[in-house]
């Protein structure tokens, strides 16, 4: 299995989402990554994010309001590296209307 980004989101209302991201992957896979480097959009306040705990698959809470393509760095404890990416998706909850 490669390793790769997934997610979850939760909508609090006004047009605005907690989100989380982590990477998933083998055991034997997550055992081997030093740390993610996750890159947010711009406008994030420090949009550079560094994690480095296996326990809990490199998880980053962050909170917002609109959509994007998250980038993550992956340094291996051999020192070689891996770039993923992923469109964040903020999906409204079926009983709310969105805004035309």
């Amino acid at each position: 299995m490669a390793l790769k980004i997934a997610q979850d989101s939760k909508y609090v209302g006004d047009d605005y989402w907690k989100w989380s991201v982590w990477i998933e992957g083998s055991a034997n896979e997550l055992d081997q990554v030093e740390s993610v480097t996750y890159n947010l959009h711009p406008t994030f306040p420090n949009p550079v994010r560094r994690v480095g705990s296996r326990e809990n698959k490199f998880l980053l809470k962050s909170a917002g309001w609109g959509v994007f393509t998250l980038y993550a760095s992956v340094l291996r404890k051999n020192g070689s590296t891996e770039r993923l990416r992923h469109q964040l998706e903020l999906p409204y909850p079926s009983n709310k209307l969105t805004r035309a």
